[in-house]
């Protein structure tokens, strides 16, 4: 990574931490109902507005010259490089008490991924990458598993209202055919970064948006995982499929509908 960068990798960590703390004194009560639907499993609470604004802001006096795109606001200004923001991820976690959360930060420089920061607070960790520097869980290095065996593979596959549910069903079936065993926890975010600590072998969802995987994205590339490319064709800008696997599961992987992921 560049050193002119490393100031804003150093920023972007102080704010995303400062960021899950104002998401930890805003968190409702569990079953206090204070959260809105957006669509069908799509949540949103005060809190969601308020990290990223607070995100935002921050970085607009740090950094006049960058770019950001936030979850909530969209592209809000621009610049050659851009700050990707999701100021909550998992916030039907979050609005329901449950500890499965994260304040996600990413720097891109156009379709390059440069920084990324995941902060989990209720989970007291942290997980950052940075161009060419490794991916580390709260300072210490990970890395993607060393699975070559689907059979003996667990795989988080998420829910997207943007593909059918026969869709959503068809990867289920063809990943538990071949072996795997499944789970949902309800952060992309988090799904994918346990992908690049090796706590899991696999993270498939049919459409995921660009804040949601910005930060996950180089901390699974530093990891040493396999990724689809999801920033291809308009995926920046209207989302993709993405699959992030075990090195040795992408061959085993590649035939997973609809997702595909280079071998």
């Amino acid at each position: 990574m560049p050193k002119a960068l490393d100031g804003r990798f150093e920023t972007a960590v102080s704010l995303a931490t400062a960021a899950g703390a104002l998401a930890m004194d805003m968190r409702p009560p569990p079953g206090s109902g204070h959260a809105t639907l957006k669509g069908p499993q799509d949540w949103l609470t005060e809190a969601d507005g308020a990290v990223e604004s607070f995100l935002s802001e921050r970085l607009a006096q740090a950094y006049p010259s960058d770019g950001f795109q936030g979850e909530e606001g969209g592209i809000a200004r621009g610049g050659s490089l851009r700050w990707v923001v999701d100021p909550i991820d998992g916030t039907s976690n979050y609005a329901r008490g449950s500890s499965r959360f994260c304040v996600s930060l990413a720097l891109l420089e156009d379709r390059t991924p440069l920084l990324g920061v995941l902060v989990a607070p209720a989970l007291g960790e942290t997980i950052t990458a940075r161009q060419g520097g490794g991916a580390l869980l709260n300072g210490t290095p990970i890395y993607a598993a060393a699975t070559t065996q689907p059979e003996t593979a667990i795989v988080e596959v998420g829910w997207s209202r943007r593909r059918s549910s026969q869709a959503y069903l068809a990867v289920c079936d063809h990943l538990l055919g071949l072996g795997a065993t499944l789970r949902h926890g309800g952060s992309g975010a988090l799904g994918l970064a346990d992908v690049a600590i090796g706590r899991t072998d696999g993270y498939a969802e049919l459409h995921i948006n660009l804040w949601d995987v910005a930060a996950a994205l180089i901390i699974l590339r530093e990891a040493g995982a396999a990724v689809s490319a999801f920033l291809d064709g308009d995926g920046p800008r209207s989302g993709n499929p993405i699959l992030a696997c075990a090195p040795g599961l992408s061959g085993a992987f590649a035939s997973l509908p609809d997702i595909p992921i280079a071998t």
